[in-house]
């Protein structure tokens, strides 16, 4: 049965209408819903019909089940649990302007990205559009018990574990659940959407008339280097993702991310700017470089400082916009699927896998 954070207001609507109730019931317990109120705090709905939604699944989909909180910036770390067992994670970052939180839309990833550990036991399931909201709204609740009742979430990247592209119709669904008057009512200019580059997938996105900042992760300057940690490049060519970064660009006017992370040996060599910087040009872009989190399974390692500053500097010589992402939660595991790989090889309860769906 889909969770009830799935459905817009008038599905819920519908819903119960069909158990007798009346129309403006949608509207009351939405408003509870998207405040991470429990059917228990519902104090203006019926007890019985709070007692009949409390039978087929709880209020939120999503419940934290534990957080880590990095001494050296404040960045927390969650874990996760959904109805079925299964475990996901989520980051909260603090920054001077909001807080942004990391939202996964996969238990786990199938793209088999090397340098990624949230792929290394391949895809669960997707997660459905009420588990994505239901991310933000579990760490709204928190962030109101720890830092007062006006903390919220103010931005969102899907980067987290799964790739957003390929769990399309849900993700979709979800944007247009949290851009709602009625609902969480966060501007879709504060959401980021990340995806490998499934090609036909950033054409749909751009039609979909939804302003997020699409970031593609790119990582190599040519598909030779890409395919070495990159499975979906032998199925997408780099300039297939270009020419589709094009035309999202002239769609929607919105800048594009290139992700880069630097990999020792890989993709930070002088002749490997030059030719990023080759293929970019001209473009409404910004390149975003990312060092490496050691993953040890891949036995692939960040470059020294000195490497990393250096291909920085050429690119900006070059004339190509870019910047290094301020390195975050070093001390708490803080990159995709670290923490949730160590909570499960710990053999914790509760951190198997569920049943896919």
């Amino acid at each position: 049965m889909e969770d009830i954070l799935s459905l817009t207001p008038e599905e819920l609507a519908a819903k119960l209408k069909g158990m007798g109730q009346s129309a403006f019931r949608a509207k009351q317990l939405y408003q509870w819903l998207v405040r991470g109120v429990d059917y228990n705090g519902m104090t203006n709905i019926p007890r019985d019909l709070r007692q009949k939604l409390s039978e087929e699944g709880p209020a939120n989909p999503v419940r934290i089940l534990k957080s880590v909180v990095s001494k050296l910036d404040g960045t927390e770390k969650y874990l996760y649990e959904l109805q079925d067992g299964n475990i996901v994670e989520g980051v909260t970052m603090r920054y001077n302007y909001g807080n942004t939180l990391c939202v996964s839309t996969q238990v786990g990833c199938r793209m088999g990205c090397k340098f990624c550990a949230s792929t290394l036991e391949g895809c669960v399931r997707n997660l459905t559009p009420g588990e994505l909201l239901g991310q933000i709204i579990a760490v709204n609740g928190h962030l109101h018990e720890i830092d007062g009742p006006d903390a919220r979430i103010s931005n969102v990247v899907l980067m987290g574990s799964g790739e957003p592209l390929d769990n399309y119709d849900n993700v979709i669904k979800f944007l247009r659940l949290l851009n709602r008057e009625d609902g969480l009512h966060m501007s879709l200019r504060g959401v980021s959407l990340s995806t490998c580059g499934l090609v036909p997938r950033i054409y749909d996105l751009a039609n979909e008339g939804l302003p997020v900042t699409l970031c593609i992760s790119l990582h190599a300057p040519n598909d030779e280097i890409r395919r070495r940690t990159m499975p979906i490049a032998n199925k997408y060519a780099m300039d297939d993702i270009l020419a589709a970064c094009r035309n999202y660009i002239d769609k929607t006017g919105r800048r594009v991310i290139f992700e880069y992370a630097l990999v020792s040996g890989v993709n930070c060599s002088r002749e490997s700017a030059h030719e990023l910087a080759a293929r970019l040009r001209g473009m409404q872009c910004h390149v975003n470089l990312i060092p490496l989190n050691d993953v040890p399974e891949r036995d692939l390692r960040a470059p020294y400082e000195g490497e990393m500053r250096a291909f920085e500097d050429e690119l900006k010589h070059l004339h190509i916009s870019v910047s290094r992402r301020r390195e975050m939660g070093d001390d708490i595991e803080g990159a995709c699927g670290q923490l949730r790989r160590a909570y499960i090889g710990s053999g914790a309860p509760d951190a198997g896998e569920g049943d896919a769906r």
